[in-house]
C-alpha cells in the first residue's frame, strides 16, 4: 500500500508504531538496519513508525521472529486488521452519523461524487477499495445499512443536489456507474424525495469549494457536515450552519428542476 502524507491515528497502529521504535532503539538498530536484517524496503520501516504506512502480516511475523515477542506484533496486526476501516473516515464523520439516524429533513450536495447516503453498493466498493486497498467490505455493508432511515415509518424528508459532474464522472466502469444512475433514478422518484443537478452550464456556483449536508430535526437546530480532501467538519455553530444553508440556497438557484436532472441521468446512462 502506498504511504499516505497524513499519518494514521487509529490506537492500534498508534501502538504497533511506538512498540516498534521503542524496541528497534532497544537494541541498537536504525531504521535501515533493521529493514536489511528483515528483508524489506529502509523505507517501509520508517513509513509504519510514522504512521504513513499500514504494516503487513508479514512485516509483523518477521518482527515476532526478530524480536522474539512471542506474537505480540502479529497479534498488533490482527487489531489493526480488525478496525482499519475507521481509520479512512474524516474527522467529525462518526459524530455525524447519530445525527442522520435522527434528523428528519436532510438536505445533501454532493460536488464530486455521489455522497454515500445515496451510493449503490458496487459504487461505494469501488470507492472504499481505491481508498483502502481491500478489506472494504465492513464498511461498505455499514455504508448501506444507514440506508436504514429511509424504512423508518415516517423517513425524513430528503433533498439532493448533485453538480452535474457526479453523474458525469464513470466511476467503477460502466455496469458500476449504470447501477449507480439507475439508483439514483430510484431515489429521486421517492415520495418523501427531491433530487435536482446543478448543469455544467451554470458555470462556477457556491457549492464548487465543497460538498455538504444539513441535517434538520423537530425537537434541535440543524446541524451540517462539510467535507473537503478527505478532511470533514461537523459544524453546530448557528452562524456557521446558517453559512451552509446560505450556499444551499445559492447553489439550488442554479438546479434544473426534478424533471429535467432525472431525464440528465437517464441521458448519462444511455452514453454510458
Amino acid at each position: 500500500m502506498p504511504a499516505r502524507s497524513e499519518p494514521y491515528d487509529g490506537p492500534a497502529i498508534v501502538t504497533f508504531a511506538k512498540e516498534l521504535e521503542w524496541r528497534r532503539t532497544q537494541v541498537g538498530l536504525s531504521k535501515k538496519d533493521l529493514a536489511e536484517k528483515l528483508g524489506f524496503a529502509d523505507s517501509y520501516v520508517g513509513q509504519v513508525e510514522l504512521r504513513k504506512n499500514l504494516p503487513s502480516e508479514e512485516f509483523a511475523a518477521a518482527l515476532d521472529t526478530f524480536f522474539q515477542v512471542d506474537g505480540l506484533f502479529c497479534r498488533l496486526w490482527e487489531r489493526i486488521n480488525e478496525t482499519r476501516h475507521l481509520g479512512i473516515l474524516p474527522p467529525g464523520f462518526p459524530e455525524y452519523l447519530g445525527y442522520e439516524e435522527k434528523a428528519n429533513h436532510i438536505r445533501v450536495f454532493s460536488a464530486n461524487l455521489v455522497s454515500g447516503l445515496f451510493q449503490a453498493e458496487a459504487y461505494a466498493t469501488t470507492i472504499i477499495n481505491t481508498i483502502m486497498g481491500s478489506g472494504a467490505e465492513k464498511l461498505v455493508a455499514e455504508r448501506m445499512e444507514r440506508k436504514s432511515i429511509f424504512e423508518r415509518e415516517d423517513p425524513p424528508h430528503t433533498f439532493l443536489v448533485l453538480d452535474e459532474s457526479v453523474i458525469r464522472r464513470n466511476v467503477g466502469g460502466k455496469e458500476v456507474m449504470h447501477d449507480q444512475l439507475a439508483y439514483l433514478l430510484e431515489v429521486g422518484r421517492r415520495e418523501r424525495s427531491q433530487l435536482q443537478i446543478v448543469p455544467h452550464d451554470a458555470g462556477y456556483h457556491a457549492g464548487l469549494a465543497g460538498s455538504f449536508i444539513l441535517l434538520g430535526f423537530e425537537d434541535g437546530p440543524d446541524v451540517a457536515y462539510t467535507e473537503s480532501s478527505g478532511e470533514g467538519m461537523l459544524l453546530k455553530q448557528r452562524d456557521r450552519v446558517t453559512l451552509q444553508a446560505v450556499t444551499w440556497d445559492l447553489v439550488q438557484g442554479h438546479t434544473l428542476s426534478g424533471e429535467e436532472s432525472l431525464a440528465m441521468i437517464q441521458d448519462a446512462m444511455e452514453q454510458l
